[in-house]
């Protein structure tokens, strides 16, 4: 006996962030309104995390900072927290030199070395 697939939509796997993609030079009441879909898609997600794809953003500069600071403030008080996807070199080089960090996305966390990477074993030790 054989089945037809399920009616709806198909299965989403729920630990899956939600993605935030802002384009272009974002408005003040763009920003209000990006920052009310950054605490939905925390709310919403069992991981806590909402992944803003900033690939797209016009220019890297302040305004961007702002608007990153504004969307982790954000998701911060709703319980989570931000992940960036795609970030252009130099608007990482500015969000350093303003001291915010974000984790981004196909990077290790600090704790976690990097896959395939071993640690030096002297000649003698033994093997743990």
């Amino acid at each position: 006996m054989s089945y037809g697939p399920p009616p709806g939509l198909p299965h989403v796997d729920a630990m899956t962030p939600a993605v935030l993609v802002p384009a272009g030079p974002v408005t003040r009441e763009g920003v209000a309104g990006l920052c009310e879909d950054v605490r939905a898609a925390v709310r919403a997600c069992p991981t806590r995390v909402a992944v803003v794809d900033v690939g797209r953003l016009s220019a890297p500069g302040l305004g961007a900072v702002d608007l990153l600071a504004r969307l982790e403030l954000a998701a911060r008080r709703a319980g989570g927290r931000i992940r960036l996807r795609a970030p252009d070199p130099s608007l990482r080089a500015l969000l350093h030199l303003v001291g915010l960090r974000f984790e981004v996305e196909g990077q290790p966390e600090q704790r976690e070395p990097p896959l395939g990477v071993e640690e030096e074993v002297e000649p003698g030790e033994p093997a743990v």
